[in-house]
């Protein structure tokens, strides 16, 4: 199944894929009017059958996206998390997952614009597997964690550098800098995490290609280790990591810009593209 968040009429929906559209599912069960509130009734195997029933209302070439889940309690990103890419950034691998928190103020859905600031110039790309919680998490062994996820997604994980440089969270979290979606993959059509493969173009041009099965700690190892730090919610967004091809590590580094495009495909869920546009100026 694959389930995602949208406007409709102007106010914030979700529903199901299928074909080539879209089946509201909003209000179609008493309380649940967001895909948050669904994970957490436990209750997308109802609404897909429910859905079964009902026409398409949404085609997805016109529908306006929005990220994956809107509200999410938190977004956990591990960084450095490919060897390849820990290299290209001059890291060594930790023994432990290494991670940042990203608002949800920063991300946009699939065809939304990104805005490349004006005080700040090194907009980097990093396309990233991100995993879904499904139910709580807390203090839980390896073996258990993918029990957790509800669902995968894809995330562009955009990064200023230069604020980066200032401090981690400055940089991840420039309003409108990252994406999600368009689509939740639900976990019981990818058993294994490993075998989904990432793609990221910018202007058409590739990027970053790996497999999830190339990654320094696994999804299991991340989400076991997380829960023993916060409680992990239904909802709550893990992404993995980025694998090498970014633009900082490239001779000369490659920033994203206005009027640029970046995409990010991972087999078996879709493909995430925003245009890139300038943001509003600075007050004089």
């Amino acid at each position: 199944m694959k389930f995602a968040s949208y406007l409709k009429n102007g106010h914030p929906v979700f529903g199901l894929a299928r074909d080539n559209g879209l089946v509201t599912l909003t209000g179609k069960i008493a309380g649940i009017e967001t895909l948050r509130s669904a994970i957490e009734a436990g209750a997308l195997g109802q609404l897909n059958e429910i859905a079964k029933s009902l026409p398409l209302d949404e085609n997805l070439s016109s529908v306006t996206w929005l990220p994956i889940i809107p509200e999410p309690s938190k977004i956990l990103c591990v960084g450095a998390n490919y060897r390849d890419h820990a290299a290209e950034m001059g890291n060594t691998a930790k023994a432990w997952p290494g991670f940042f928190i990203r608002i949800p103020d920063s991300f946009v859905g699939h065809e939304a614009a990104l805005e490349a600031p004006v005080n700040a110039t090194d907009f980097d790309f990093e396309g990233e597997l991100a995993a879904i919680i499904g139910k709580p998490a807390r203090n839980i062994r390896e073996e258990q964690a993918l029990d957790h996820v509800i669902g995968y997604t894809i995330l562009m994980d955009g990064s200023l550098r230069d604020f980066q440089k200032r401090c981690i969270s400055a940089g991840k979290n420039f309003q409108s800098s990252g994406s999600s979606g368009p689509f939740m993959l639900t976990a019981d059509k990818m058993p294994d995490p490993e075998k989904f493969v990432l793609t990221t173009w910018l202007n058409g041009e590739q990027m970053q290609h790996a497999g999830l099965d190339l990654l320094i700690h696994s999804l299991p190892k991340t989400i076991a280790y997380l829960s023993t730090i916060v409680q992990l919610r239904p909802g709550d967004i893990i992404s993995t990591g980025s694998p090498a091809g970014v633009g900082q590590g490239r001779k000369p580094p490659l920033w994203m810009k206005a009027g640029d495009r970046i995409t990010v495909e991972v087999s078996g869920i879709g493909r995430l593209s925003n245009p890139i546009v300038a943001g509003p100026p600075l007050p004089t």
